[in-house]
């Protein structure tokens, strides 16, 4: 009783840790890239930049469609199309060497493009741009998602995560 109970909550956690929106890195345009196919430097991209389309052009394969893709799942995706007419047995990795920016607007001291990096929090893209000005309000925050199609701005807390590309807007407060 006490393993499948154990097994369950592990189960459990381990399914939270699939969504987007708590961890897993999804590609999109503007991510630098790494390919490498293990013993074909041929097919090992050093440098590989993820266009507005959302695709890589990719030798052997030609244009490959990458954007929504976890780099797990892009290195899944790369061995099976390699699979049988060129290679073997295909080992493939994917790296991520640049994230795509995230953007602060608004009452912030320096607004601008910033590098993402994981675990990054709202309060803490907002230290990296200066802080708030005098006039900024600390509750009127928003944040547009890059992956949201609707563009609508959501209000946000100061410890929630940034996402690569996402537009945080720090509105100005009457008093």
């Amino acid at each position: 009783m006490f393993r499948f109970l154990s097994l369950a909550v592990l189960m459990a956690l381990l399914s939270s840790f699939t969504n987007a929106d708590e961890g897993i890195y999804l590609l999109g345009p503007g991510d630098l890239i790494s390919i490498s196919v293990y013993d074909e430097p041929d097919l090992s991209l050093k440098e590989l930049r993820i266009g507005l389309s959302g695709q890589i052009s990719y030798p052997l394969l030609g244009d490959i469609r990458v954007e929504g893709l976890s780099p797990k799942e892009l290195e899944i995706r790369l061995t099976e199309r390699l699979k049988g007419p060129y290679l073997v047995d295909p080992s493939v990795t994917v790296s991520i060497i640049n994230y795509r920016p995230f953007y602060v607007t608004g009452e912030v001291k320096k607004p601008g493009s910033y590098s993402f990096h994981p675990g990054l929090t709202i309060d803490r893209a907002i230290s990296i741009a200066g802080g708030f000005t005098e006039r900024a309000s600390k509750s009127k925050i928003y944040v547009v998602h890059d992956d949201d199609d609707s563009s609508d701005k959501t209000r946000t807390k100061l410890a929630d995560v940034v996402r690569p590309g996402d537009v945080i807007t720090v509105e100005q407060s009457f008093f």
